[in-house]
């Protein structure tokens, strides 16, 4: 089985389930930590929508036939990306509506200051903008920094100066989630363990202390095996780029040979 195919995401979920984790998005996360009714054990399932919409639909297929939820985030409509797609003849709106009635949270991946050139102000305006256009669609409660590796300009830069929650917002992955308990686990680089090449992908406080304590694994098998054995921690967030994951051939190698130019820019980027 390949990795990064649906077919091993699939297995990936089940085998989550088979070891007692509850799989929910991150809203579920905030909303049972504000009301003491953590999970014993719990996935919090992000996908971070770059590319391609019409795999996230896929993913979440899988995941509402699994009974499971997820979290969503989409980026600033770009002109590709509210094309209809290729698989579905579906638009990136029509999307989003079919994958939140699949009973997923949809949240807004902003990276306004990347946007508006590291201007605070334009960049709250614009983040206020694409928030509501989202909320079209959905009741939009969490957001989450898209990375923009590229960018001089960190995106959570902007709360230094603004209140994501006087919009309504309870809660962004990066900022509002307890790392000393929540492990993080995320398929950037197309690989488990690509901190190593991420910009702004990763937890730098913790990241040190998870890697000495062996929470490291490069292949989608190797995580399998880990859950199996019982040395995954219990509270986790795990964030995929469904762009990544499908059964198509000619996509899937598509995927990895980009995949791979980008993990050298990057290493060459975090050099320099």
């Amino acid at each position: 089985m390949k990795d990064f195919s649906l077919d091993i995401y699939r297995e990936l979920l089940e085998t989550l389930q088979r070891q007692g984790y509850e799989l929910i998005g991150y809203a579920d996360y905030l909303k049972a930590k504000r009301q003491e009714q953590i999970a014993k054990r719990f996935v919090i399932l992000r996908h971070d929508v770059d590319a391609r919409p019409q795999n996230s639909l896929k993913t979440a297929q899988i995941e509402h036939a699994l009974g499971a939820k997820a979290t969503y985030y989409f980026r600033k409509p770009t002109s590709g990306s509210s094309l209809k797609g290729r698989e579905r003849g579906m638009t990136e709106p029509e999307i989003i509506r079919a994958i939140a009635k699949l009973g997923h949270e949809i949240g807004y991946h902003y990276e306004d200051m990347s946007l508006c050139g590291g201007d605070v102000n334009q960049a709250w305006s614009h983040f206020q903008t694409w928030l509501e256009y989202f909320r079209q669609y959905y009741a939009v409660e969490t957001i989450c920094m898209h990375g923009a590796p590229t960018s001089k300009w960190d995106g959570k830069d902007l709360w230094k100066q603004y209140d994501y929650k006087e919009l309504g917002v309870i809660g962004e992955p990066y900022l509002d989630t307890d790392f000393s308990d929540v492990f993080y686990l995320t398929d950037t680089g197309r690989c488990w363990d690509g901190y190593k090449v991420s910009v702004r992908d990763k937890i730098p406080q913790y990241q040190d202390e998870w890697t000495q304590a062996g929470l490291t694994w490069h292949t989608t098998q190797q995580l399998l095996l880990a859950i199996e054995q019982g040395k995954l921690p219990k509270h986790v967030m795990m964030t995929t780029h469904p762009q990544r994951w499908t059964n198509n051939k000619g996509a899937w190698l598509k995927e990895i040979v980009l995949q791979n130019m980008k993990n050298i820019v990057k290493k060459l980027w975090i050099r320099n």
